[in-house]
Parts: C-alpha cells; sequence; structure tokens
C-alpha cells in the first residue's frame, strides 16, 4: 500500500512577490511582472523585455562570500528552501535527517556563470583564466547539493533536468520516493535564472519570444489572438512535501496532498509540441490513473499555457480530449501572463499557484485578454482577466518541454 503524500511547506521568489504571501497577492490581483530589463542593456535585442526578479538584494538572505560561490540560480534556491522549511515547522535537529531528501530541478543551470566566464576568456589574449568556483556555479545538480549541505539532509539529492518540464519531474519523483517510504520528507522545486544576454538571445532567434516592446506588461497573453511568443523569466519554489503519517505526528499544518503524477514523451520534434496534443493527452490520462480519479473530479487546470500561436491551441485541444464535456465546467487558467515563463522552475511556481488555489479557494487569472482566438472554443472558462471565487477540490497542473517532455500533477484538497 503507498504511503500518502502531502505538502506541509511553501517558499516563492517570482517575478510578482518575492516570498509566498507576496506571490500569492500578484497572483490573486493579475500583476504582470514584466517590465524592460535591468540586468543589461537590451537596446540591441529584438525583445528587450523579460520578468525579472525585482528588489532582491542576496545580501540580505546569503552571506556575500557564500553568495559570490553561487550562480543566481543557486541564489534563488537557498532563498525559496530556506522559506518553505521554515514554513514546514520542521525542526530539523529532532529529525533523522538521513531520511530527508533534496529533489531540486532546472531547466539550465548556471546560465550567467557560463556567459560571464566564456566572454571574459575571450577577450583575453588565450591564456586560460578561469574562476575556479566556474564550474561547481554552473552545473545544474548544485542547487541540490548546497541545500542538503546547508541543512544536514543526507537522503537522496539530486536535480531533475528536463527543460520546462523539469519542476514536475522533480515533483513526481518526490512523490514516488515518499509513496515508496525511502524518504520521510523531500525539500522539492525548481529554480532558474536565463534572463541574460544568451538567454535572451538564444530564445529569440528561435522566434520564440515576444516582441511587444511598447507594452512589456501585456506581452505574456495565453489564449489571445494577438499572441506572440512567451515572456522569460526567472525565480523560484519550494515545496516540502511529506508522508502523512510523518506529518500528522509532529502536528504540521497541512495545504493539500499530491496525489498523482503523469508523464509521457510527444516523440515529435525538439521544439515544437506534436500537432494533436498527443502526448499531453497521454500525459493527462496517465496523471489521472496514477492519481486514482476519473476526469470530471478536476476544477482547475493550471495550464502550461506559454502564449505561444502554436503551443495554446495544442494544450487547449489536449484537454477537451481528455475532459469531454467537463472541460465545460473547468476553470483554465495560465499564471504565466503574470510570472512570465521561468523555464525549469515554471512548474515549481505553478504547483505553488494550485496549491494555494486549494488554500483559498480562488483561481488566479489568465491576464492580458484582449481579443477572443476563434481557434479556441468560447464556451471554455479561461479565467480572463479576474481571479474568480469557486469550490476547488482538485486541481491539475500541465508541463511540456522542448525534446516533447510531458509532466503533469494533480493535487488535492486534504482530508483526513
Amino acid at each position: 500500500m503507498f504511503k500518502r503524500v502531502v505538502v506541509t511547506g511553501l517558499g516563492a521568489l517570482t517575478p510578482i512577490g518575492n516570498n509566498l504571501s507576496a506571490y500569492w497577492e500578484g497572483l490573486s490581483k493579475g500583476v504582470s511582472g514584466a517590465a524592460r530589463i535591468t540586468r543589461f542593456d537590451p537596446e540591441k535585442f529584438k525583445t528587450k523585455f523579460a520578468c525579472e526578479v525585482k528588489n532582491f538584494d542576496v545580501k540580505d538572505h546569503i552571506d556575500f562570500r557564500e553568495a559570490k560561490r553561487m550562480d543566481w540560480f543557486t541564489q534563488y534556491a537557498m532563498v525559496v528552501a530556506e522559506e518553505a522549511i521554515k514554513d514546514s515547522g520542521l525542526v530539523l535537529d529532532t529529525e533523522n535527517r538521513n531520511r530527508i531528501g533534496v529533489i531540486w530541478a532546472s531547466g539550465i543551470g548556471g546560465l550567467k556563470t557560463f556567459e560571464e566566464e566564456v566572454l571574459a576568456f575571450g577577450k583575453g589574449d588565450g591564456t586560460p583564466r578561469f574562476n575556479p568556483f566556474f564550474i561547481p556555479k554552473m552545473i545544474a545538480n548544485m542547487a541540490s547539493g548546497t541545500i542538503s549541505i546547508k541543512y544536514g539532509l543526507r537522503g537522496m539529492s539530486y536535480t531533475t533536468v528536463s527543460a520546462c518540464t523539469s519542476s514536475n519531474n522533480a515533483l513526481v519523483d518526490a512523490l514516488m520516493y515518499l509513496r515508496l517510504g525511502k524518504a520521510d520528507v523531500i525539500v522539492t522545486g525548481g529554480s532558474e535564472a536565463a534572463v541574460t544576454q544568451s538567454g535572451m538571445g538564444g530564445f529569440s532567434v528561435m522566434r520564440a519570444l515576444s516582441e511587444r516592446n511598447d507594452s512589456p506588461e501585456t506581452a505574456s497573453r495565453p489564449f489571445d489572438k494577438e499572441r506572440d511568443g512567451f515572456v522569460l523569466g526567472e525565480g523560484a519554489g519550494c515545496i516540502v512535501l511529506e508522508e502523512l503519517e510523518h506529518a500528522k505526528a509532529r502536528g504540521a499544518k497541512i495545504y493539500a496532498e499530491l496525489i498523482g503524477g503523469g508523464m509521457s514523451s510527444d516523440a515529435y520534434h525538439i521544439s515544437a509540441p506534436h500537432p494533436e496534443g498527443l502526448g499531453a493527452i497521454q500525459m493527462m490520462y496517465n496523471v489521472l490513473e496514477d492519481a486514482g480519479i476519473t476526469a470530471d473530479m478536476i476544477d482547475y487546470v493550471n495550464v502550461h499555457g506559454t502564449s505561444t500561436p502554436i503551443g495554446d491551441p495544442q494544450e487547449v485541444k489536449a484537454i477537451q480530449a481528455v475532459f469531454g464535456e467537463h472541460a465545460y465546467k473547468l476553470n483554465i487558467s495560465s499564471t504565466k501572463s503574470m510570472t512570465g515563463h521561468l523555464l525549469g522552475a515554471a512548474g515549481a511556481i505553478e504547483a505553488i499557484a494550485s496549491i494555494l488555489s486549494i488554500k483559498h479557494q480562488i483561481v488566479p487569472p489568465t491576464i492580458n485578454h484582449f481579443t477572443d482566438d476563434e481557434v479556441f472554443d468560447a464556451k471554455l472558462n479561461f479565467t480572463f482577466n479576474q481571479a474568480q471565487a469557486r469550490k476547488i477540490d482538485y486541481v491539475l497542473s500541465n508541463g511540456f518541454g522542448f525534446g516533447g517532455h510531458n509532466c503533469s500533477v494533480i493535487f488535492k484538497r486534504y482530508n483526513d
């Protein structure tokens, strides 16, 4: 018999809020995190804006000498892990830390570090002069390793990398280990810091980014007829997952229960979704089966919804194939309309949005809807422009990634 898995701690650092409460306030009020880039001068770039983390000083959270040894994505991970562990109420000195793991996610890892080191080398005389922390700062597993080291967590520790599904894959891995009794607690989530010259340039040349430079705050507009690409975001989200009996024994507060994870592959193209949504359909069937529920029990789908001309219709097509007539009773929303696309960290902050929607019984909106697109069924409820209150017992959160990776999770309102 599988063990049950619950959420006992949350932490968030996002373009619309630098902690959990600020993030939820931004979500519920429909705040846009997009603005002109401040990290570097974007004037020569086709896209000059992104969803950056704002008013963040790492010295407020981490000793500066330690922070210098971390790429931004690891710094972000450390900040949200601290918030989530504190929120969970775990007293680590009384816990068996051999049974607490860290399963983290990042789609890219230390892109800023790699960029800086290569640019510096290219400007030199060819003599190899690299920072001794170049490799440890850059590699994607360093966030999970650093969290483990700081808190002395000696359970499994590794990083999942599957592009924009990375965080969902981390959640599913954590769910499986906890179900099997291989750990009592797993600190999971994801972080990303790709708002750099190479990050913006790389996605821009793929024609993946919106170029709405005259109105950045309205550029991420999933399901709108005038959508022209996604808005790159950055930040992190952390979720403390815990075996139910362990959580109950220590009197932990419980946000929600994680009841299912489903995965599939498109097996079609390195960056485009399957035109018939076959992988997405299979993924959602898989997650429903794993959760042991039927499609008509889902109340809200937090969609991947990146605001691309091709991706949005394929996801909606898949939802309608899986949910049938129940699709018209769902709330559907894309929180990327507010946060932008956090790549490997997207699934983490969207899982947190899903969990908080259960807690508050409110569906965050899909903002920036101006013009209906006839490709979408007008009878579907995309939660346009304003949050909506409703009874929410089950939320499904989707993730899709370059390479044809698909991964979805289902959270349930906790009942003892």
